[in-house]
């Protein structure tokens, strides 16, 4: 049997990205203006390659087929 799974969540991509680059950027000599707009900016690329699966930054559909044992992420249709 396959069926798909569709969840929402506004907070996690969004927070979990955060937590990431906050992990593993490190302080240099970077003004704190310096270090917002280089979090910015890496933020808006993770978020890009998250598009892929994350509709709305908020929506991933999984389909979880029992016959195989598997759980796939459904790609987004944009």
């Amino acid at each position: 049997m396959k069926f798909k799974v569709h969840m929402k969540d506004p907070d996690t991509l969004h927070d979990a990205i955060r937590d990431a680059l906050k992990a593993q950027l490190r302080p240099t000599d970077l003004s704190e203006d310096e270090w917002e707009r280089v979090r910015e900016l890496r933020f808006n690329q993770v978020q890009k390659f998250a598009d892929r699966w994350f509709e709305y930054g908020e929506y991933l559909t999984v389909e979880l087929d029992t016959d195989a044992e598997t759980c796939v992420v459904v790609p987004t249709k944009g």
